[in-house]
């Protein structure tokens, strides 16, 4: 069964929201940035939380760390008040923002000591913890390398050796990969996998990527500051409006204005050069749009029936929740 944003709430969560609002004045009036999110993390999951820019992503995640004050509700990070207590939330956490730079004057060893003397990390623990990171990120070839002469995955990779110096509990990342090749995106992700699966870590990331999102065990979906769904990547998927047809039409605008009107059509979404059209029945459907594009000239290259993806179910789930009467 698919679930909404009003998750049932687990006090002994690694992550819990009740209730959580935001708001931000500004010289047109009050901005709700974040409206009524009710959210529970368990331990050891992977949370992937998607939607489009100025959803609220980020303000959720400053506010679950304690960065932001809440305007109303309740949030916690392992039983703790984001508010009565972030300082001690930070000890147990590692959090790589959206803007995060790292000295890039510093080498990569000097910004593992750096982030280590801000942890309160000993030198005892440096010196066990650092070789192992080092390891795990790819990075033992290049201690004295200065960060801003590293690659954008080499980067992404030191930011999150430097986020677990003091071997938090959990670790909030937001959009972490945004703007790295697909192949150390890749690469990032398999390092979280192994986090993981080696020492139990509960991951929270913002992502605008879905095949990221595709790797999490629950995602959230946000849109206008409120948590639309929350549930499985599978479970999302199913959420698509009917089977999915995917052609190629020689006259795309034409084609797409036909087919929006055709019977059993309950969605049509534009990939590139392709449509993809929602139907209800693919046997019955692609023939009959099939004749309908011909009986205008408009030739078809490729029609076949697809599985929905994340990528699909997203812009099918904004799409219907722009449309609301709010």
């Amino acid at each position: 069964m698919m679930s909404t944003g009003k998750t049932v709430m687990n006090e002994q969560g690694a992550i819990v929201a009740r209730g959580l609002v935001k708001r931000f004045k500004t010289r047109r009036g009050d901005v709700t940035a974040v409206d009524g999110v009710d959210l529970a993390v368990p331990r050891g999951e992977t949370f992937g939380l998607i939607g489009p820019d100025g959803a609220g992503k980020t303000t959720l995640t400053r506010l679950l760390l304690g960065l932001l004050a809440r305007t109303a509700g309740e949030s916690s990070i392992l039983g703790r008040d984001s508010m009565a207590d972030p300082y001690s939330i930070r000890g147990q956490t590692g959090y790589i923002a959206q803007r995060f730079a790292l000295p890039a004057d510093l080498t990569v060893i000097e910004n593992l000591r750096f982030f280590a003397r801000v942890q309160d990390v000993s030198q005892g623990d440096q010196r066990r913890r650092i070789p192992r990171l080092l390891e795990f990120a790819g990075l033992t070839q290049f201690t004295g390398r200065p960060a801003g002469r590293l690659s954008g995955g080499m980067k992404k990779k030191l930011a999150l050796a430097c986020s677990l110096i003091h071997e938090p509990q959990i670790v909030l990342l937001d959009e972490p990969t945004l703007g790295v090749d697909p192949v150390s995106r890749r690469e990032f992700w398999n390092l979280l996998g192994n986090l993981r699966a080696e020492k139990g870590l509960t991951i929270f990331v913002c992502t605008p990527y879905m095949d990221e999102a595709e790797r999490c065990n629950r995602v959230g979906l946000m849109y206008g500051g409120r948590l639309v769904i929350c549930d499985t990547p599978a479970a999302i998927k199913r959420t698509a409006p009917g089977r999915l047809l995917e052609f190629t039409p020689a006259a795309f605008l034409p084609a797409q204005r036909l087919v929006a009107g055709l019977p059993g059509v309950r969605e049509l979404q534009s990939y590139g050069l392709m449509l993809h059209a929602f139907v209800d029945d693919p046997a019955v459907r692609r023939p009959q749009i099939e004749a309908a594009l011909a009986s205008q000239g408009i030739a078809v290259e490729g029609m076949r029936e697809i599985e929905p993806r994340m990528e699909q179910a997203f812009i099918s789930l904004i799409t219907r929740e722009a449309h609301k009467p709010r």
